[in-house]
């Protein structure tokens, strides 16, 4: 199978390590722009709160950069600044607004945590973090695309779903793969509320969660993943769109029929199962055709798969995509 290989990226298209770690606290917005379209100028406006750092995490260098584009898995778009990935969330357990999350989730705490893998296996397992942080870890560079027509590219730290699958040797009858996010009101908020239905779930094909490209994160910029971007672990399909890639997750069963996610739950009309990234299927509310890449100004055209159809076409040959949405 065909990786897409990227030039190194540039030293000077990664935020400086002074700059993100030392901003002035972040003023929350009363109320969020809304448009795509403001977004740059939003946060050049807002002054974001510093990144808890944990003790021993690696240093977003160069030389991080460069090994992500030796994996043969990174791409050469200039890397989103980590203020704007930490700082502009779609992350409904604690707010619906999208500047908010970051001081919602404050002080979210992820340790202890498991992931109990289980359903149609051999080996069903629950994993603590210490055991999930053993699997090998990469630097992935990866598109980010969301519905609402923004994007960003974000330098993922994770290891490839797939491993953990192997771990628990799927049956012949599993077809799909669920995923839960963790269900606590008292900590998540935003779950006290009635905006979706909880907790919330997601779900792959068995082939596309086996995809080399497919990964579980557990940090970005080379450091632990922050709380408001899905700590400690969430799952990442660059291929589809960012509502896919559940955060938090705590539990992912192996099943035979295709499980419900949320939000095809909330609209079906809107939200389908497969839900990858076609410039040529609409949103009913919005245009696919362009985004606004966070930080930037000028919109850029779509890709199809979201740039990564050499890879993955090939999973949805013969299907109606824009049917299967």
């Amino acid at each position: 199978m065909l990786i897409k290989k990227a030039n190194d990226i540039k030293p000077s298209e990664i935020t400086d390590e002074k700059v993100y770690l030392n901003r002035r606290s972040f003023v929350k917005a009363a109320v969020l722009a809304g448009t795509a379209a403001g977004t740059g100028l939003l946060y050049r406006r807002l002054n974001p709160p510093p990144v808890q750092v944990a003790e021993g995490a690696k240093i977003a260098t160069s030389e991080v950069a460069n090994e992500a584009t030796k994996s043969g898995l990174a791409v050469n778009d200039k890397l989103t600044s980590l203020q704007d990935i930490t700082n502009y969330n779609n992350f409904y357990e604690f707010s619906t607004s999208k500047g908010a999350v970051a001081s919602e989730a404050k002080g979210f705490i992820t340790s202890p945590w498991s992931v109990a893998v289980g359903g149609l296996v051999n080996k069903a397992t629950t994993f603590d973090l210490d055991q999930l942080l053993k699997f090998p870890q990469e630097d992935r560079t990866y598109r980010f695309r969301c519905v609402e027509a923004w994007s960003m590219v974000i330098p993922w730290v994770g290891f490839p779903l797939a491993a953990l699958l192997q771990k628990v040797e799927p049956l012949s009858q599993a077809r799909f793969v669920a995923f839960q996010t963790l269900y606590d009101p008292g900590r998540m908020p935003n779950q006290n509320t009635a905006v979706l239905d909880w907790p919330y779930v997601e779900g792959l094909r068995l082939d596309e969660a086996m995809h080399p490209l497919t990964i579980l994160a557990t940090g970005l910029y080379g450091k632990t993943l922050p709380p408001q971007d899905g700590a400690p672990i969430r799952l990442v399909v660059p291929w589809k769109y960012g509502f896919k890639s559940i955060k938090s997750i705590v539990k992912i069963t192996l099943v035979a029929d295709q499980p419900p996610t949320t939000w095809n739950i909330a609209g079906p009309d809107e939200y389908g199962f497969y839900s990858n990234v076609n410039p040529e299927v609409d949103h009913p509310r919005w245009s696919q055709a362009r985004e606004h890449r966070v930080g930037e100004f000028v919109s850029r055209p779509t890709l199809k798969f979201n740039g990564y159809g050499d890879q993955v076409a090939q999973l949805y040959q013969g299907m109606d995509l824009g049917k299967n949405y």
